[in-house]
């Protein structure tokens, strides 16, 4: 055990920082996770399994404050996740190469980077809502979230900005539910993948330590930030994960 805190020392520091920026932004930081693990020795499915994991961590306590303080709204929500439970499922049960993972995963982070960045929004009309493309682009979402071990936060959120679909802190929560579901349904597809594996101390100490950077972002969230900071801050972190991925690739 004293071993093992000494040799990811610097992962347990590390999860601990992304915990509390990503949660403060209604993210659960599987992107970044996925980064941090790629650069140990720790096998490629296990490194799907605890970023999904510590994704419910981070993003379960997200929800629960955001449906007390009437911040999520189910109605506008739930089109949104029904494609994408199914969806996470099957792609966490599908194999992926490594490298193909890495590429996908940089490249879309870029473009969403970019995407949100630029992206202005009527602040007033959110009405224009189609339910139907609204469940279709959660179910791609999904899908690619379950392959590659993330809860797709990190893509919904742009998009909605993107279409105007509400305030930023309404699409905050929103990605919150959703990474929290999708994060489920990917573990549970990967769990019936004949290559699932875990090592499962190591993964409770990183479970414990985004646990407790979880609850610091999220009242760091809702005492410092404007909504415009959210998003810009949102919209740099996808953008700096998904550079830092595609290099570290040559």
């Amino acid at each position: 055990m004293i071993q093992l805190l000494f040799d990811y020392s610097l992962v347990f520091f590390l999860f601990f920082t992304v915990s509390i920026v990503y949660s403060s932004i209604g993210f659960g930081g599987g992107s970044s996770y996925l980064a941090i693990l790629a650069l140990t020795t720790i096998t490629f499915t296990q490194i799907r399994t605890t970023s999904l994991l510590c994704n419910l961590f981070v993003v379960s306590g997200n929800v629960l404050y955001y449906y007390r303080h009437n911040q999520l709204d189910l109605k506008k929500t739930i089109p949104i996740v029904s494609l994408s439970i199914p969806f996470a499922f099957l792609g966490g049960y599908l194999k992926i190469n490594e490298t193909i993972f890495f590429i996908l995963l940089g490249t879309l982070l870029i473009l969403a980077s970019i995407m949100m960045w630029y992206s202005k929004k009527n602040k007033t009309d959110y009405s224009k809502n189609n339910r139907i493309k609204n469940s279709f682009i959660g179910g791609i979402i999904g899908f690619f979230s379950g392959i590659v071990g993330i809860g797709g936060g990190i893509f919904l959120a742009p998009t909605l900005h993107l279409s105007n679909w509400d305030t930023t802190k309404k699409i905050a929560s929103t990605s919150s539910l959703f990474i929290l579901l999708n994060s489920l349904a990917g573990l549970l597809g990967q769990f019936y993948n004949p290559n699932f594996t875990i090592n499962w101390t190591l993964t409770l100490i990183l479970l414990l330590t985004v646990l407790i950077g979880g609850q610091i972002g999220r009242s760091i969230s809702q005492k410092k930030l404007t909504s415009n900071q959210i998003k810009k801050i949102t919209s740099l972190l996808i953008g700096y994960v998904g550079i830092k991925i595609l290099v570290g690739l040559f």
